[in-house]
C-alpha cells in the first residue's frame, strides 16, 4: 500500500517550491501588466464615457447606445458574410494544397517557399497591391486578365455584391501560406503503412485522401478551425484599406465600426462605446470557441 505525504509548507519549501516561485514571479508578473490589465482596463473603459482626456462613469449606457445603433446589425451580417466567404472558399484551399504539394517528389522546396511567399509580403503593402489590381476599370489587371477570356470587366470594390468577395480572395491568398505549411508539417506525421495499406486495397487517391489523410490531420484541422473563425470574426485590415466599409456599409465589420467609435474625429471619439463593443465581441467569441470546443472534444480526441 502506498503511504502518501501530507503536503505542509515545510515540505513545499524542502521540494524547491520557494526557489520555483521566484523564477516563475517575473514572468507572472510581466503577464499580468501586458495581458490581463489591459483586459481589466477595457472592461474599467467599457463603463464609461471617455476620449483618454476626461472620463465619466455611465454603467451599462455605452452598451445600451452600442445596441441600438442600426449600423451594429449591418456590421454583424457582414461579418458573418466574410467568415463564411472565407470558411467555404479558403479553409479547405490550404488543405487541398497541402495534399497535392505532399506528392510532388521533386521540388517540394521551392513549391513550399512559393506558397509561403504571401505570408512574409507586409499585409499593408499587400492589400493595396490588390487594390491597384482591383481597378475597375477595362484596362485594370484583372478586368485585363477577364478580357483576354471573353469575360466582361467587374466592379469589384465598387459595387456592393463583388466588394466582399473580393476582399476574401485577397485575404485568403495572404494566409494560405501558413496554413499550407503547418498542414505540410502534419503531413509528415502520417504513417506511410495507412498509404500502402489503402493501395492494396484499391482505394484511388481521393479515397486516400477522404478516408486517410484527413482522419489523420482532423486535430490540426480542429486547431486551425476555431483559429480561422477567431480571425475572420476580427477581421479590420481589408475593409478598413480597400473599401473603408463601403460601397454604402456593405462591407462594414464589427472590427471596423469599433473602430469608427473610437477615431471618428480628430479629437478623438467615444471610447467607452468602442471598449463596450469590443467587450461584447471578446464574450461572443470566447462562448462561441468553449461551445466548439465541447462539440468538437470528442471528434478530436477519437
Amino acid at each position: 500500500m502506498t503511504r502518501t505525504t501530507k503536503r505542509t509548507p515545510a515540505t513545499w519549501l524542502r521540494g524547491g517550491g520557494l526557489s520555483t516561485l521566484v523564477f516563475a514571479l517575473p514572468m507572472v508578473l510581466v503577464f499580468a501588466v501586458f495581458s490581463w490589465s489591459p483586459i481589466v482596463q477595457s472592461f474599467v473603459m467599457s463603463l464609461q464615457k471617455t476620449n483618454l482626456i476626461t472620463s465619466e462613469w455611465v454603467g451599462l449606457d455605452n452598451f445600451v447606445r452600442v445596441l441600438s445603433d442600426p449600423l451594429l446589425g449591418t456590421a454583424i451580417v457582414n461579418t458573418l458574410y466574410f467568415a463564411a466567404l472565407a470558411l467555404v472558399f479558403g479553409f479547405p484551399l490550404p488543405i487541398l494544397l497541402a495534399v497535392l504539394m505532399s506528392e510532388v517528389r521533386r521540388g517540394k522546396g521551392f513549391y513550399s517557399a512559393l506558397a509561403y511567399l504571401p505570408v512574409i509580403i507586409p499585409p499593408v503593402v499587400a492589400v493595396l497591391l490588390w487594390k491597384f489590381f482591383y481597378d475597375a476599370s477595362p484596362t485594370g489587371v484583372f478586368n485585363s486578365v477577364l478580357g483576354w477570356l471573353g469575360i466582361p470587366a467587374q466592379p469589384w470594390l465598387q459595387s456592393q455584391a463583388t466588394a466582399m468577395p473580393s476582399l476574401v480572395l485577397e485575404a485568403t491568398w495572404a494566409a494560405a501560406g501558413g496554413s499550407i505549411i503547418i498542414y505540410l508539417a502534419a503531413l509528415l506525421s502520417v504513417p506511410p503503412e495507412l498509404y500502402d495499406a489503402a493501395e492494396v486495397d484499391g482505394a484511388s487517391i481521393w479515397h486516400k485522401i477522404w478516408h486517410v489523410t484527413l482522419p489523420q490531420l482532423r486535430g490540426v484541422i480542429f486547431i486551425m478551425l476555431i483559429l480561422q473563425v477567431l480571425a475572420t470574426a476580427q477581421v479590420f485590415l481589408e475593409p478598413f484599406l480597400f473599401t473603408g466599409g463601403g460601397p454604402n456599409n456593405a462591407t462594414v465589420t464589427v472590427l471596423l465600426l469599433i473602430y469608427r467609435y473610437a477615431f471618428q474625429n480628430s479629437l478623438g471619439g467615444n471610447y467607452g462605446e468602442a471598449t463596450a463593443l469590443s467587450v461584447m465581441l471578446a464574450l461572443v467569441l470566447a462562448a462561441l470557441s468553449f461551445l466548439y470546443f465541447k462539440l468538437t472534444d470528442r471528434w478530436s480526441a477519437s
